[in-house]
């Protein structure tokens, strides 16, 4: 069992801590900074604690050969125009960052590069997320590291040894593990939850979970065997136009499991077995005459 707790905007996530639950916009905005700011406001009613996003320099993250790809997109006819037009500048950011704070919402991104790293540190994030994708990246990881920063990183693509050696180049202090299947959307026989206790059993960090599944019963588990972190994609609809939209879930989808995450929480309890106040008049009620009760029910 993990010891460590890690503090991200105020909330200290860990063993035994409500679940920190984030609503991931990623490039599910589509290029709109309405979008953006609807999903945002989705998340904030669900009563998700943050929000991310995702950040490229397109030029760096991506050869010329790769933008230069046919691919028939509303931004244009290349791979180039595509990935151009789902990033948001400067200006978007800070309307999303005065956008969150008026909401009172944390917001971070996962950035795929370093100058992305520096874009996004600007505005004073309380921690980086580290995509799947960049897992083996070590450049990339120890400029993550050096900003100082919590750090939360996600696994999917990856197999035990490459995250050893991740997370051995990133160090275990403010650092959060999310147990992950990058596949959009995810088959359930290949979300291997029981991964979750693998990587609480490997590494003294809190472990979350980042799905990618159709529907929300499986996220709700991974926080029955221990995930302190839950991340979803949203959207407002499944059917919109984007690559990572059916594997998001929608308002109502997302309401619902922030209840059952909150509800499991109450409903754990502590283990102890004892008799509650409420069942004192029941058992009065039921139990045999001349069935023993405990002289201190007795008094009640």
């Amino acid at each position: 069992m993990s010891r460590k707790t890690v503090k991200i905007g105020g909330r200290t996530i860990g063993d035994d801590l409500p679940c920190y639950i984030i609503a991931e916009v990623g490039i599910n905005h589509n290029g709109s900074l309405e979008i953006a700011k609807k999903l945002i406001d989705e998340a904030h009613l669900a009563g998700c604690d943050a929000v991310k996003f995702q950040k490229r320099t397109v030029e760096i993250v991506y050869t010329p050969e790769e933008l230069a790809k046919p691919r028939e997109n509303p931004f244009g006819p290349t791979n180039g125009d595509l990935k151009r037009g789902l990033e948001f500048g400067l200006e978007e950011y800070k309307e999303i960052d005065k956008y969150c704070k008026a909401k009172g919402i944390t917001w971070f991104a996962s950035c795929w590069d370093e100058r992305s790293v520096d874009f996004i540190g600007q505005f004073g994030v309380p921690c980086y997320k580290i995509a799947s994708a960049s897992l083996t990246d070590e450049k990339l990881l120890k400029y993550h590291r050096s900003k100082g920063k919590p750090i939360i990183l996600s696994t999917g693509m990856s197999d035990i040894a490459m995250i050893e050696k991740a997370v051995k180049i990133l160090g275990a202090e403010d650092l959060i593990i999310m147990h992950c299947t990058s596949t959009y959307p995810s088959k359930s026989e290949e979300l291997n939850l029981r991964g979750i206790a693998t990587l609480r059993d490997r590494f003294d960090v809190p472990i979350g979970y980042s799905g990618h599944e159709v529907g929300l019963y499986t996220t709700m588990a991974a926080t029955v065997l221990g995930a302190s972190v839950a991340e979803r994609h949203i959207t407002l609809d499944r059917a919109m136009w984007g690559s990572d939209q059916a594997a998001s879930v929608e308002p109502q989808g997302l309401r619902r499991l922030v209840t059952d995450i909150r509800t499991w929480e109450a409903a754990k309890g502590d283990g102890h077995i004892k008799v509650y106040e409420s069942e004192v008049p029941i058992i009065k009620k039921l139990r045999r005459v001349g069935a023993e009760i405990p002289g201190y029910l007795k008094t009640k």
